[in-house]
């Protein structure tokens, strides 16, 4: 039987190759039919000669990728394993690459499943975007990325980051403290991302001097946003007055993603999402770009993905 051995540098670089977990050389083999023998710093594949190819080209294509930076995860492995099954031209290191986006002083912020893939593509290329899908797919986190690389390379002046606060209104008089520590709860993930992306003087450097604004919905009317990105999150829990408002602000210059899971929508009943409908009107509209997650785009733990499809097939059974 055909066999191949790899050797490499060291065995914390194969560690590294296979994100620290020797499982995902079981994906390799299930993925290619081929048997895969690894120890200490080598790999051994044996199969058919188009199949060690193969599986080969996976190995090869994943090193390029940490050479050049990235950080290999679980996710990562797999789409390159998907890319090479279907293509076997061994691009997907140079794809994956040139969509990376800036992390501050971290590892490169790179896509982990074709969703992301084409969803970074969508938002280097169109002006108005909608992210739509269930939790998890990194639908805000990556929009943050790109809004971040953005303003570093100065194709905007600033960011704008805001989201619906559902439960504002008569809730907020019963919170303690001001207006702002009230509101503060609602825009918590977008800080987080933001800290997640930037280092914590930096960032609050950048919200100090203006060029980063985290506000409510509700501040955004009567405003026209001109060369800023600007990503509105949690949009399913946006009324279609509200979308209708914010999509509208869109002044020369700017950029638009807007993010959202349609089945997670916390309005009052009988009040329509102005995501759903968004989708409905605006989907053949020049310069707006829909892209739709799949549970396969969930980057969380696995068992994130496992509970939102045993959900979905629930909702579904219950009409």
């Amino acid at each position: 039987m055909p066999s191949e051995t790899i050797e490499y540098e060291t065995p914390e670089l194969l560690q590294s190759l296979v994100a620290q977990d020797t499982q995902l050389l079981r994906h390799l083999a299930d993925a290619f039919s081929v048997r895969v023998t690894s120890r200490d710093g080598w790999v051994k594949l044996e199969g058919n000669e188009a199949d060690i190819r193969a599986a080969r080209e996976v190995l090869r294509q994943v090193e390029k990728v940490h050479r050049q930076g990235g950080e290999v995860t679980a996710h990562l492995f797999q789409l390159v394993i998907g890319s090479v099954r279907e293509s076997r031209d061994g691009e997907s290191a140079k794809a994956i690459m040139g969509l990376r986006l800036l992390g501050g002083s971290r590892r490169p912020v790179l896509p982990k499943t074709r969703g992301q893939m084409q969803y970074l593509q969508v938002m280097r290329d169109h002006e108005v975007v909608f992210g739509v899908g269930p939790a998890g797919t990194g639908k805000t986190y990556l929009a943050m990325a790109q809004a971040v690389q953005c303003l570093k390379n100065k194709t905007v002046q600033r960011l704008i980051l805001t989201r619906p606060a559902v439960e504002a209104g008569e809730a907020l008089g019963f919170l303690p403290g001001d207006l702002k520590e009230k509101i503060f709860p609602y825009l918590r993930p977008l800080y987080d991302a933001l800290y997640d992306l930037l280092d914590t003087e930096e960032a609050e450097r950048l919200i100090e001097r203006g060029f980063i604004e985290i506000a409510p919905l509700a501040y955004m009317r009567g405003r026209t946003l001109k060369n800023a990105f600007i990503i509105l999150d949690e949009a399913q829990n946006t009324t279609a007055e509200q979308m209708f408002m914010f999509l509208t602000r869109l002044g020369e210059g700017s950029r638009c993603v807007v993010t959202g899971d349609p089945t997670q929508i916390d309005l009052r009943r009988g009040m329509k999402s102005g995501l759903v409908e968004a989708v409905r009107v605006l989907d053949e509209v020049p310069g707006v770009e829909f892209v739709h997650f799949e549970t396969s785009d969930v980057v969380r733990l696995p068992v994130v993905q496992r509970i939102i499809d045993a959900y979905a097939k629930y909702r579904a059974r219950e009409g």
